[in-house]
Order: C-alpha cells, then sequence, then structure tokens
C-alpha cells in the first residue's frame, strides 16, 4: 500500500481557477491521476478494485448530470485511507473545498459500515439493540444520519452512487453480497434516492437489492416479464405514438411518456393489494402531460372514447387532492386485445409539484392512503425534504462552498452518535456524554462516570458532534450530581435527561421522606407493644394502599400519630354488671386525740394523719408541729417525716395510737400498689377480693403500658395488719406479679 505525505503535495500541477469548466474539467483529470498510483492494486473491503470502483461512480454521477466536483471528490475520498495526513495533502492540491468533501464522504463510509456489520452481528446473535430500536427505528436514523453527517448534498449524493456501484459489482461478479448491505440497500439508500427525485438510482437500487434479498421472487417476476417483454414494449411505444398523434388531432398539445415498470416495484404492489401478476394494471403505463388543467379533462375523454375504462380505477385528484396536495387523473382502460393500461394526466405544472414539490412521488409511493410500501413519509424529517430537493438542483452549479452550508442548516437541531457496537443514537445538537448515556438506557445515564468519544477521555459536558462514536464510564452504584441540572455548566441539553436527573432526586427525596415516617410509626408501635404487627396490615386499617404510603404522609406530617394511637387502642367493650367497680364513700370515723391519736404530754392538740404515707393501727408513728395545722401524723418510716426532721427536728412530738384506734368503725384509708400483666376482668378480681375481706375501696388509679397493668387503690382498714393477709390473696391472682402497700 502506497502512502503520501503533505511534502509530496508540492510535486502535483497547479491548480486552475476555480469555478470555471476548464477548472473543473482539469480538477477531475488531476485526481484521477492523483489517486491512480494510490488505488491501482488496492482492493475495497468487497473485493472490488478501488480505482475501478472510483471510475465506476464517476460516471454514475455524471449520467445523472452530476457536477464535476462531485465526480472529481470520487476519486478523492478513497484516496484518503491511503494518506498519512489526506486532509492537509488534499488542500494543497486540490483546495480546501475538495480535502473537506473527500473527508467528510469517507468518514461516513467508514461509520456506515460499522452501523451494518454491528447490526448484522446483533441479529445474528438474537441480542436486542441498544435502547431496544425497532428495525424500523434504526432504518429512519440511518436515513437521518446519512443527511445530517453530511456538510453538503455532494456526499449524499456520492454514498447513493458509490452503494449502487457495488451492487452492479457483486450482480455481474455473482459474488455473494456481504450480510445486511443488500437490506440497507433497499431500507436507506432506494428511499432517499426516491426522496431526492434521483428515479434512475432509485430503480436500479431497489431492483439490485430485491435480487440479492429474494433471488427466486426475483427470477419469477423477470420470468413473467420477459416472456412478453419486446412485445409489451412494442404495443407501449406504438400506443404512445398513436396517442401523441390523435391528442394532436383534437388540438390537445400534449407529451406523451412511457412509464416502465421494475421488477421491486411490481411485487411491492402485488404483496400490498393481494394481486396476482396479471392484475396489476400499471406493468403497461403512459403519462400525458398537457398544458391546462381543461385540456386534462378533454384528454381524459378521448381516452375513455377511444379506450374502454375500468370504471373501479377512476381517480380524480384534480377535483379532490390528495392530502399531501397531488394533484393529477388516473384511470386504466382496456385497449382492443382486452389488455390494461394505466394511464395518467396532469399539467405541466401538477407534474413538476409531484416530481419535485412537497408532494413528490416519493410523498404518495411511500406513505400513500392504502401505504402498501410500509414506510412512513410523515413528521418534521420530511417537511425538510423540499428544500433538499432545492439543494439538488443547485448541486449542478455549485463549486467552492457554495450550497455547504445550506444542505447543513436544516439538520442544525439534531445530531447522530454511534454506541461502541455501532447502533445510531439521536440527539439534539449541543448534546454531551450524559444525554447520550441517558438515551441509551436511564440506569446507565444515572451510573455515569467518565466518557471516551472516538477512544479519548473527555470531560462529561463534552459536547458531541456527527458520527462521533461514545463510549460511557459508569460507576457499579450511585445516582446523577446535582451539578447535572445546573444549565450554566452544561451537562444536559435532552429535555428526556433534564427529566430523568429531576425524578431520581424526587424519589430520592420521596425515600428518606418514607424512611422518616416508618422511623416514627415503629416508635409508636414499641411504646404501645405491638411489635409483632404487620405495617401493610396496619396501613390498610387506615385506609391506606400500603405501608410506604402511610410512612410517607406520616413523614410529611400530614397525617398525625394520633389516629394510630386511636386505632391501637379501641375503647373497651361495655362491661357487664359484674365488671363493675363501684367506689364507695369514706366511712365516718372519728380521729380525735380521744377516738384516734394521742399526743403524749399534751391534752386537746390537734392532730391529722399524714396523707402521704396514710399511717392506720398499728403502724409505729410519730408526730411533727405544724404552723397553723396542729400535729401531722406520720408513719415512723415515712421519707417525708425523716426530710422534715432532718430541717428541724425540734419540732418531732411523740404520738401513739389510743384505745380507740382499734375500736369498731374506726377505718383509716391506705394505698395498695398492683403490679400485674394486663387481661381483662383483672380489675374486677382484685376488687372482689377487697369486698370478700370487708375493705372499702374508695380509691383507683389504673394504667397500662406495654401490656403492664399499673393500679392504685385506697381501701378502708380499721387494723393494717390485716392487709399483709389481703396483699397475699391479691398476689396469687393470675396475672399478679406484686402486690405491697405503698
Amino acid at each position: 500500500m502506497k502512502s503520501w505525505s503533505a511534502d509530496r503535495a508540492d510535486a502535483l500541477p497547479p491548480e486552475s481557477a476555480p469555478g470555471t469548466d476548464s477548472a473543473s474539467s482539469e480538477a477531475l483529470t488531476r485526481a484521477r491521476a492523483f489517486a491512480e498510483p494510490l488505488l491501482a492494486t488496492a482492493l475495497l473491503d468487497t473485493g472490488e478494485n478501488i480505482l475501478a470502483h472510483a471510475d465506476a461512480v464517476a460516471a454514475i454521477l455524471k449520467a445523472i448530470d452530476g457536477s464535476q466536483t462531485m465526480q472529481t471528490a470520487s476519486y478523492l475520498v478513497y484516496a484518503c485511507d491511503h494518506l498519512n495526513k489526506p486532509h492537509e495533502v488534499i488542500a494543497n492540491a486540490f483546495g480546501t473545498q475538495f480535502a473537506d468533501l473527500a473527508m467528510e464522504t469517507s468518514k461516513l463510509v467508514r461509520v456506515q459500515r460499522m452501523a451494518r456489520l454491528a447490526h448484522h452481528s446483533v441479529s445474528r446473535s438474537g441480542t436486542a439493540t441498544p435502547m431496544a430500536q425497532t428495525a424500523a427505528a434504526q432504518t429512519e436514523s440511518v436515513r437521518k444520519m446519512l443527511l445530517a453527517f453530511s456538510r453538503d448534498l455532494r456526499v449524499v449524493m456520492l454514498r447513493l452512487a458509490s452503494r449502487l456501484q457495488t451492487l452492479r459489482f457483486f450482480a455481474s461478479s455473482r459474488r455473494a453480497l456481504p450480510p445486511g448491505l443488500a437490506s440497507e440497500s433497499l431500507q436507506v439508500f432506494a428511499p432517499l434516492a426516491n426522496r431526492l427525485g434521483i428515479w434512475e438510482i432509485k430503480w436500479e437500487l431497489e431492483d439490485l437489492s430485491f435480487r440479492f434479498l429474494e433471488p427466486d421472487t426475483y427470477r419469477e417476476v423477470a420470468r413473467l416479464l420477459d416472456e412478453k417483454r419486446v412485445e409489451r414494449e412494442i404495443q407501449v411505444e406504438k400506443l404512445r405514438l398513436q396517442m401523441l398523434a390523435d391528442l394532436a388531432a383534437q388540438g390537445i398539445h400534449a407529451k406523451v411518456q412511457g412509464r416502465p415498470k421494475h421488477i421491486y416495484s411490481i411485487v411491492k404492489k402485488m404483496r400490498g393489494k393481494s394481486l396476482g401478476f396479471n392484475q396489476v394494471y400499471d406493468i403497461r403505463a403512459l403519462r400525458i402531460v398537457v398544458p391546462t388543467i381543461p385540456e386534462c379533462y378533454a384528454a381524459l375523454s378521448w381516452v375513455h372514447s377511444r379506450f374502454a375504462p375500468i370504471a373501479e380505477e377512476f381517480d380524480d385528484y384534480i377535483a379532490r387532492p390528495k392530502g399531501n396536495g397531488y394533484r393529477s387523473l388516473h384511470t386504466v382502460v382496456r385497449d382492443q386485445a382486452g389488455q390494461p393500461i394505466e394511464v395518467q394526466l396532469r399539467t405541466q405544472a401538477m407534474h413538476d409539484h409531484a416530481e419535485t414539490g412537497v408532494a413528490a412521488h416519493w410523498a404518495y409511493k411511500e406513505a400513500g392512503a392504502k401505504g402498501y410500501a410500509g414506510v412512513s413519509a410523515s413528521g418534521e424529517y420530511d417537511a425538510k425534504i423540499a428544500v433538499l430537493r432545492q439543494l439538488l438542483a443547485w448541486e449542478r452549479d455549485l463549486s467552492g462552498t457554495q450550497g455547504q452550508s445550506d444542505g447543513t442548516a436544516m439538520f442544525d437541531d439534531r445530531i447522530y452518535v454511534l454506541t461502541p457496537d455501532a447502533a445510531i443514537v439521536e440527539l439534539p445538537q449541543g448534546a454531551t456524554p450524559v444525554d447520550f448515556a441517558y438515551s441509551v438506557h436511564t440506569n446507565l445515564g444515572h451510573r455515569s462516570r467518565g466518557a471516551r468519544v472516538d477512544g479519548a477521555m473527555v470531560p462529561l459536558n463534552t459536547r458531541l458532534k456527527n458520527g462521533q462514536t461514545v463510549e460511557v464510564t459508569v460507576a457499579k452504584e450511585g445516582g446523577p450530581s446535582r451539578d447535572w441540572l445546573n444549565a450554566e455548566l452544561g451537562f444536559l441539553v435532552s429535555h428526556r435527561a433534564r427529566a430523568k436527573v429531576r425524578a431520581w432526586f424526587n424519589a430520592l427525596a420521596l425515600h428518606e421522606t418514607i424512611a422518616k415516617g416508618r422511623e416514627a410509626v415503629e416508635r409508636l408501635l414499641q411504646r404501645e407493644g405491638k411489635t409483632a404487627l404487620k405495617l401493610d396490615d396496619l396501613a390498610s386499617r387506615l385506609g391506606f394502599n400500603s405501608a410506604d404510603a402511610m410512612f410517607e404522609v406520616v413523614g410529611k406530617d400530614e397525617f398525625s400519630l394520633r389516629n394510630i394511637e386511636t386505632l391501637l387502642r379501641p375503647p373497651e367493650p361495655e362491661p357487664s354488671p359484674d365488671d363493675y367497680l363501684l367506689l364507695k364513700k369514706p366511712r365516718a370515723a372519728s380521729h380525735s386525740a380521744k377516738g384516734g391519736v394521742l399526743v403524749v404530754g399534751v391534752d386537746s392538740l390537734m392532730t391529722q394523719l399524714a396523707k402521704c404515707c396514710k399511717p392506720a393501727p398499728p403502724d409505729p408513728i410519730c408526730g411533727f408541729v405544724t404552723r397553723g395545722k396542729g400535729v401531722s401524723v406520720h408513719r415512723a418510716d415515712c421519707s417525708n417525716l425523716r426530710n422534715m426532721v432532718t430541717r428541724s427536728g425540734d419540732r418531732v412530738i411523740e404520738v401513739q395510737w389510743g384505745v380507740g384506734g382499734k375500736s369498731e368503725g374506726s377505718v383509716y384509708p391506705v394505698d395498695v400498689h398492683v403490679e400485674a400483666t394486663d387481661r381483662q376482668g383483672l380489675l374486677r378480681d382484685i376488687s372482689e377480693v377487697f369486698a370478700k375481706e370487708k375493705m372499702n375501696v374508695i380509691g383507683v388509679l389504673t394504667q397500662s403500658i406495654k401490656g403492664i397493668a399499673w393500679m392504685t387503690f385506697t381501701v378502708e382498714v380499721s387494723d393494717a395488719g390485716r392487709l399483709g393477709k389481703v396483699l397475699g390473696i391479691v398476689s396469687d391472682l393470675r396475672g399478679v406479679r406484686t402486690a405491697r402497700r405503698r
């Protein structure tokens, strides 16, 4: 393989002035001479000689009236792979415009080859393509990329001509076509040629692709056509000349054209309309173009008078234009032999509009009312095609930089990059590796930590360009950075990616709220001794669909925990008469010095029993002189008494129970504390013990904490000595842990 460097460019003959026919012709001659030593012995990956391929591409471009600039570029494109510094060398020898065109086309060739091979590899392995793209979506992405990737439409033209020559090479050499090349040609290149109005390339691409994809069907239809090809062509030409003469005799100035039918279009119609070969009416077809609309109907009248019309095959798209603006008269008639002939009638303006306007041939063929082509032609992308058609017409006069910016501007809002597996990803202009990651998979975007573009590490806010291969490095776990939502930092352009990042942080905040609510509910259940309660059951009883829904409103302080407490502490059922504890009024009892407590050595001194320790005979007691309330009588072991003695020991006075202290009818209140496992009927059982022992209960305080009942009974006793026996009986009750006097 030979190689060129920048210093060899000086050996080339100088350029002629651009923009002239002689300059273009000389550039074409010089380009072939430049490429010949590099390409003469080199082969493409298809096995075709590269110089022969470049010659054929230049010939195809010339046949469709392509400019000599494009023909020149057909040689320079393939020379790029054989030069050390291709852009510099070609720019020095031919100018920057040729260098840019050659480099852009060469890069697109490599990208499409990678995408085709990767798609074929994925198809064979059965692995799903990234983003779960369907074949139709991937095909449309390739179409868009083919246009958006280009600096101008000449790149597209070069690729179309190159693909046509590749198919011709395999057809003539009878070699096996590389995987995916035929389907890509049929699904991408042929529709593109159709949309651009390059009919010659479109028909041939379709037929050659179909020949490789379905050889048996192709041969069968070809056989049916060949059986009467010569006869049919003679008949069509005879009809054309006859119509031309007869219309002229009627005073109608018309152009009559035969419309050849290609094998692929015949098969599409047969399949799309479920027709047999003999039912395809437009195998023989003519088009009549006249100056005015009245002449359209006049010509139609003559055709119907001259031939037998098939009524159900008549369509008046002049009176009722198609939604896309297409206008014409369509009819099918039978000749004298009974053979069907399709005839289209339109004005020159209608013909121009149909061929190059918004409602061009591709629009109704690819997305017509019956939709048999299977390709949609609607949407933003197709709205740009009308402008592309005009650019294609202008391209013939292009030289230098003309037309380049126009072809690119229409796609400034989108770019197309590749995954490491060469799947095409469509992104908004200015997109970054983070946008790319989110377009492939949301989880990939969340865990993005770095990126490689064309193998080189770049920051995550790097702006991507058409055709670059992007690879994202990810963490095993984690989420996006809040910086990504900062527009000034430029991490995200795609609205979809921004929405995904915001959703992640919203979910994170929700998770924290739920955790907060869960913690509050679980603390409440611990206090209530209900930790065994299932949280989903609790949520359901409170009217929530799930425990998380309950935790969320609790965490937001939108649902009071008192509602849960109320549920956990339902009101006790109405007790039976046996469950009632009848508290009785204290009995009238004399606690005077005469009948209760005597102050030793002092007569008629007022005394009172201390409420803190509630002394009762025969408790050892002690008196303490108060200010204004006489003598307060305490149990000798009263803690309050010990504190008062410590502060004012001189106010202690000796007291004792009087004779009446144990007399009939003298009672004293004492407090009894009971600790027990809470159960239904516990209060009733304890009360029954006091009742049997003739102890009047004058007060009860109860509290239940975590299943443990704490009870304080105030009972009247005449002799505290008997209380020990009663408390022993209470201690023997089921569930009672302790029973003692306070």
